[in-house]
């Protein structure tokens, strides 16, 4: 019961700060989204004798905005689960790890910079709490919501804002407890374990410049980010054992947005990364995309694109393999999800050829389709298979959005997965089969409960 009057009495506290002030805005609105997937090789491919997996999954958001001079909150409340793992009788939650309700957002943002007294062309504000962070195409950034419990930092970040050019520096700092004395921390996460390369480990201080440009048609932009790691060694039978210091690592390149003529429009990044990854390997390693997408018209977007994300070659000391940080992995890699997810691939790194296709039938629906072929960008072989070519498979990407009302969508979608023996080595699945399957159904429901038409 305490847990169903947490919405009730947050909405009461706003609703009693919206009263005192005659110069505040403040929104209610919600989300339930629902997923239904039937998953015959998501992820991973079977192995065999395993059986597909069939589940619905629902995300539920409770979201409070509070807009007053000089200051905006938020606080998302959200709730995650599986249809049917708690008891339908049960008064409480039947596992405690299945615990899916959570604070996602808690964070104010208040304004250092008076604009109206000074008539500044640019703004200073700063932002604090638990927030997303997402910045250009959430390649390296991202709030991940494809993922039901998305991604989101407890961070501080500085804000300059311009019309025409903005420089964001954001700090945080981890620590699992208030602790009378040491700052040694845990990072390895006791929920579910969704990362990229630093899957298991969560960093322990994390500090990031952005600079960004508008151009005269598109965006430029930089980022240097760095994140340390808990350093650790291994007792007698194999658990990590938190010292003291930290293992740092650094990521830094331009992002271009561009127009290239009337149509045609041109998308590219590319970093490096040095230093030492979680486990305090000396690493050097890169990353360069490249993307274009044509308009034929106002109803197809068609486009190539390349990415590469170097790798481990055989006999090298110091690591290559280049980790995407905190993106959005399942926006560039394929439906499927076998690279950079939840789930390993070997240290070879990703040669990714696509092709891209976006056609919308009316202001209601759309579709897109993307086709993939994945390469590694280095030999793989293994003790026993030597032998083994380059080719990581294909996937093919189909996804129908349909609009039944501004806030309900509807999304199916359907991919398939062409394996290799490669890709069977590099998973470590031993599998006969030479496809994989992936299809959902799934519902967006976003409500608008309330809004003040107060205004300042």
């Amino acid at each position: 019961m305490k847990i169903y009057m947490v919405p009730a009495l947050l909405a009461g506290i706003w609703l009693l700060l919206l009263a005192e002030s005659t110069q505040a805005q403040f929104t209610m609105s919600g989300q339930l989204r629902t997923r239904t997937e039937l998953r015959d090789g998501q992820g991973s491919p079977l192995a065999d004798g395993q059986t597909p997996a069939f589940f619905t999954s629902q995300r539920t958001r409770l979201l409070m905005a509070y807009k007053a001079p000089r200051m905006r909150f938020r606080a998302t409340l959200q709730d995650v689960r599986v249809w049917g793992q708690d008891a339908s009788t049960n008064n409480r939650i039947t596992r405690p790890d299945l615990n899916g309700l959570m604070l996602h957002e808690a964070w104010a943002e208040i304004d250092l910079t008076d604009t109206t007294q000074t008539h500044a062309a640019y703004t200073v504000s700063l932002k604090l709490g638990r927030q997303e962070l997402m910045y250009d195409d959430s390649r390296l950034l991202g709030n991940l919501d494809w993922l039901q419990q998305a991604r989101r930092h407890d961070a501080a970040v500085l804000k300059v804002e311009h019309s025409e050019f903005i420089a964001h520096a954001g700090v945080a700092y981890n620590q699992n407890r208030e602790a009378s004395s040491g700052r040694t921390y845990n990072g390895i996460p006791t929920g579910y374990p969704a990362g990229t390369n630093g899957i298991g480990t969560q960093y322990k201080s994390l500090q990031y410049l952005y600079l960004a440009k508008k151009l005269s048609a598109g965006n430029l932009s930089f980022l240097a980010l760095k994140d340390d790691f808990n350093r650790y060694s291994l007792s007698e039978t194999g658990e990590k054992v938190w010292t003291t210091g930290v293992w740092s690592r650094v990521t830094a390149g331009p992002y271009l947005s561009t127009q290239l003529g009337k149509n045609l429009t041109l998308t590219s990044s590319a970093y490096i990364q040095a230093g030492h990854d979680k486990d305090g390997h000396k690493l050097r390693a890169s990353s360069l995309s490249i993307s274009t997408l044509y308009n034929f018209g106002s109803r197809l977007k068609l486009g190539p694109g390349v990415d590469f994300l170097s790798g481990n070659s055989a006999g090298t000391s110091r690591s290559q393999r280049f980790d995407p940080l905190y993106g959005t992995p399942h926006k560039f890699w394929g439906q499927m999800d076998y690279f950079y997810v939840a789930n390993g691939f070997g240290s070879g790194g990703l040669l990714n050829y696509y092709l891209n296709a976006t056609y919308r039938l009316s202001g209601k629906v759309s579709g897109t389709v993307d086709y993939h072929i994945f390469r590694s960008p280095n030999d793989i072989a293994f003790s026993d298979a030597p032998q083994l070519n380059r080719s990581l498979g294909s996937e093919i990407d189909v996804i129908l959005n349909y609009t039944l009302a501004p806030a309900v969508g509807i999304q199916l979608g359907y991919a398939h997965y062409f394996t290799t023996p490669t890709l069977l080595a590099a998973k470590g699945v031993t599998s006969t089969r030479t496809g994989a399957n992936w299809a959902y159904l799934s519902l967006n429901i976003t409500p608008q409960f309330l809004q003040s038409s107060n205004h300042y």
